[in-house]
């Protein structure tokens, strides 16, 4: 497309002509990973010549040049996207020395997609990288451009950006890149995929804020064609920001690529005999300390509070952070925590522990879910998609809000084959309430855990003050406007603001009784719990009418100020519920010792919640791993301190001052 010199091609020994398709902008020997780039439509492998600068030394760029361009003119075009990459596959065959990462701009995610399908095929890709490009199975709606004229269509490639103005005021180079424009739009139009395609590799979507083309809704379903897990990085300007901003292009990649490459030594390094397997993340973090990083949030969750009021919105921290009345019972759950002290045993032989619970009959890997916190949208774009997929793949399993701002069936989608529970507040249209249950049965969900702590919404100043509501805006109702028994009741032609009116006036039931829940015991096989109880004789009463288990809750502090604290309430509630009887705690916990802590006091797992909120916030969902890998690090490592072997050890008797207030 332009005159620039092209870099020269590679060869190495064993490859399948690999000079016709790949070029080195700056070979760099010593790399631990090689990235190779598929370039957009129309576009030349020195696309990627100041990317490729902007990598560090440890990474090195392989630029695909298509046929039918530059020094590869006298080659007829392809005639579809498979021919592409099956060409890309067979030159790449001589480049398994190192961990392959592919990154594919607009068509070209979809020429990385195919060719990342045939290189699983004797072999992994590491990660691909999608740039401004909707999922393959999506009709990317792109006109046929041969019906387009010239005039039209270089006035659509300025308004896009990408190309350089003297570039398109030359008739010669002009027409030269409508040719190759309509050439590989002809491919493009040619391409299909099923929508149940997928591969291996985890895919991380890098989406510009000012991309005309593509939004966050249309890169959702991503999702669906990895087995691997899928994330969303933002970067900053148009559809061309990858290529046009490589200097804030860099670092997303460089990063990801890097922790993908520590993790299998990490795992390495506790297969070894001598290795401590506990300390998977903690010698992870200071292998990477020696090379100059540290992690971008930090490893203390007491302190992810601070940080995500830096950079989340005044109002939606306000909403996340903000407890009933004074704080009261907000603060008394944390200072009941710090009030027991745990008893450390010695020599007990604890090199591995057993963090596994059986909770219904399932048996779950760690004694940690996440907590169903509300309108999650608010602290990041992608939401409880993000908070799923970070939750599988740290092995926590999540149980979702009914006011969460992607519905339950998205959610299920994010989560995969991962062990999830719906929360259910039951609305005063039963049929609402009818519907919401048959749909977490049909997608899945192990469990329904009804609150019964907010019939009435609780006092809270940060909230107040800020006139703040998520779900009077729109966020966190989505399992209600996507719902059939919901818009049954709005009128045919209905508008946003009445369905936000309906929703405030069912959503929840300040009449509900004992009766409700006997009546939800009749609606569903899914074990059912009650959160939010915290006397013991409402325990007994949720098990008379119908209950498999209760969670002691004070909903995080946000509902009655000056309430006693959960863990607090934990055993007396154990002791009225007898020993067989699941019994979940939520409310102040923050740390890995705080849940030994709950476990001792006669909890079988806990509920955590704000802290993975702060990290979405942060981070995304690697900011949701990040604080779970933390928070699971820290369990493993407080349970073979005090002697535990497995959550069996643990008892009463590791508190220095047992059971006592």
């Amino acid at each position: 497309m332009t005159n620039t010199p092209t870099a020269a091609p590679v060869s190495p020994a064993g490859a399948a002509d690999p000079s016709r398709w790949l070029r080195v902008h700056h070979p760099r020997a010593s790399a631990a990973a090689r990235l190779v780039c598929f370039p957009h439509a129309g576009g030349t492998a020195n696309a990627f010549t100041a990317l490729s600068a902007a990598l560090p030394e440890d990474v090195e760029l392989l630029a695909v040049q298509y046929p039918g361009r530059q020094d590869r003119r006298g080659e007829p075009c392809a005639q579809d996207l498979s021919e592409l990459a099956s060409g890309v596959a067979q030159a790449l065959a001589g480049y398994d020395d190192r961990p392959l990462f592919l990154l594919g701009h607009s068509m070209g995610a979809l020429v990385a997609f195919e060719t990342a399908r045939l290189l699983e095929e004797r072999g992994t890709v590491a990660r691909l990288f999608v740039s401004a490009a909707r999922p393959p199975a999506q009709d990317w709606q792109e006109p046929d451009l041969s019906l387009v004229g010239d005039e039209e269509l270089t006035a659509g490639l300025r308004r896009l950006g990408g190309i350089p103005e003297p570039l398109l005021a030359d008739p010669e180079i002009a027409a030269e890149i409508l040719r190759l424009l309509r050439a590989d739009h002809r491919a493009l139009l040619r391409h299909r995929c099923a929508p149940d395609t997928r591969v291996a590799a985890p895919v991380t979507v890098l989406l510009a804020s000012a991309d005309p083309k593509n939004s966050l809704e249309q890169m959702a379903d991503w999702a669906r064609h990895t087995a691997g897990g899928h994330e969303v990085a933002a970067l900053s300007g148009g559809h061309f920001s990858l290529l046009e901003r490589p200097g804030e292009s860099a670092p997303p990649l460089t990063r990801r690529i890097r922790e993908d490459l520590a993790r299998p030594a990490a795992a390495a390094a506790s297969a070894a005999p001598d290795a401590e397997p506990l300390a998977d993340l903690v010698r992870e973090l200071m292998m990477e300390g020696l090379a100059g990083r540290t992690p971008r949030l930090s490893t203390d969750l007491t302190a992810l509070e601070a940080a995500a009021g830096e950079v989340m919105a005044p109002e939606a921290f306000a909403y996340v952070s903000g407890t009933a009345g004074s704080g009261a019972t907000g603060r008394a759950n944390r200072t009941a925590f710090d009030r027991r002290q745990l008893l450390p045993r010695m020599l007990r032989g604890t090199r591995r522990t057993d963090t596994s619970v059986t909770l219904f009959g399932q048996r779950l890997p760690v004694p940690v879910l996440l907590a169903p916190l509300a309108a999650q949208q608010v602290a990041h774009p992608e939401g409880e998609s993000a908070t799923a997929r970070a939750a599988a793949a740290t092995g926590v399993p999540m149980v979702v809000s009914t006011f969460a701002s992607r519905t339950l069936e998205e959610v299920a989608g994010a989560a995969g084959d991962h062990p999830r529970w719906f929360q259910l507040y039951l609305p005063s249209d039963r049929a609402v309430g009818e519907s919401l249950v048959r749909r977490a049965e049909a997608s899945g969900y192990g469990a329904i855990v009804v609150t019964v702590d907010a019939t009435h919404l609780g006092f809270r100043p940060a909230e107040l003050d800020s006139g703040y509501s998520p779900f009077l805006r729109g966020t966190g109702i989505a399992n209600f406007t996507g719902d059939p028994a919901f818009r049954a009741g709005l009128p045919a032609d209905a508008d946003a603001t009445q369905a936000v009116l309906r929703w405030a006036q069912i959503s929840t039931d300040p009449t509900l009784t004992w009766e409700d829940l006997a009546w939800l015991r009749g609606l569903t096989r899914l074990p059912l719990l009650v959160k939010g109880v915290l006397h013991p004789d409402d325990a007994r009463l949720a098990l008379e009418h119908g209950a498999d288990g209760v969670v002691v809750s004070t909903h995080g502090g946000r509902q009655l100020d000056g309430g006693v604290s959960s863990l607090d309430a934990l055993p007396a509630v154990r002791a009225a519920v007898g020993p067989d009887v699941p019994v979940l705690m939520d409310s102040g916990v923050r740390t890995g010792s705080d849940v030994v802590k709950a476990l001792a006091l006669g909890a079988d797992a806990v509920l955590y919640g704000r802290p993975y909120v702060y990290g979405l916030g942060l981070d995304g969902q690697r900011g949701v791993e990040h604080v779970l890998r933390c928070l699971l690090t820290d369990l493993g490592l407080a349970l073979a301190l005090t002697g535990c072997a497995s959550l069996a050890d643990v008892g009463p008797h590791l508190l220095a001052n047992g059971d006592r207030p």
